[in-house]
């Protein structure tokens, strides 16, 4: 069965991945706690790419992330060519040493 963007936030959301993120003032910040993180503080556990079911150069990709201080989120984002925005250049920003797949449930669900 293919899967869309809620049905992975749904599985994510199960395991603990629940904190909400919004861009603000270019700082990743948690709705809740009002807490601000740079990239530095995103550790990327998971990434999943979807286009868009009607336009396929509507591109989104989901990102599973820790904080450095054991929080656990995630934020859906666009990315491509023509995406420009914060979110996806505060992604682009994280350190390529922390970004992992070791969390992806695509890779981990067959696993006892």
């Amino acid at each position: 069965m293919e899967q869309n963007e809620r049905d992975y936030i749904k599985v994510y959301q199960n395991k603990g991945y629940i904190n909400e993120y919004r861009m603000i003032d270019g700082k990743l910040t948690d709705i809740e706690t009002k807490k601000e993180y740079s990239p530095k503080d995103i550790y990327i556990v998971a990434e999943h790419r979807f286009e868009g079911m009607s336009n396929p150069s509507d591109l989104s990709i989901l990102y599973i992330f820790e904080t450095n201080d054991l929080f656990k989120g995630n934020v859906l984002a666009g990315y491509g060519p023509s995406n420009e925005s914060a979110l996806s250049q505060f992604f682009s920003d994280i350190p390529k040493e922390q970004f992992s797949n070791e969390k992806n449930v695509d890779y981990c669900e067959n696993e006892g």
